[in-house]
């Protein structure tokens, strides 16, 4: 399934959030994000109605099992190649950076082959 990049930042980060200080809310993704209120309340309406989260009377928003889908993979593809640069001399706040624009656009042969040769070392 191909989604936008900017759904898969805010699933990434929902899963983040939720993994350091859950329950998630709106307020937290855009503290965390440093976005409008508005952005996040249009971007969680889309991906609650395209099945991605649930959000309940208290405003708490959960992954579903696809939405967890996609963030996992978003987040091994983010701290994984952020390792990799690091490793190859790249500083830790450069790296990050790139890491969460190559996340995106990586085909799953080329990261799943980077990944691979991470293991190796």
């Amino acid at each position: 399934m191909i989604i936008q990049e900017s759904a898969e930042n805010y699933l990434e980060t929902i899963l983040i959030l939720n993994l350091r200080n859950p329950p998630v809310r709106s307020i937290d993704i855009v503290n965390e994000l440093s976005v409008t209120k508005p952005s996040v309340s249009v971007a969680m309406k889309n991906l609650r109605e395209n099945g991605f989260i649930t959000m309940d009377d208290a405003g708490f928003i959960n992954l579903t099992a696809k939405g967890k889908e996609i963030a996992e993979t978003m987040y091994e593809r983010h701290t994984l190649l952020t390792k990799w640069l690091e490793g190859l001399g790249v500083n830790p706040e450069t790296a990050a950076e790139d890491a969460c624009r190559i996340e995106h656009v990586i085909s799953e042969d080329s990261f799943e082959a980077i990944k691979k040769l991470f293991k190796k070392k």
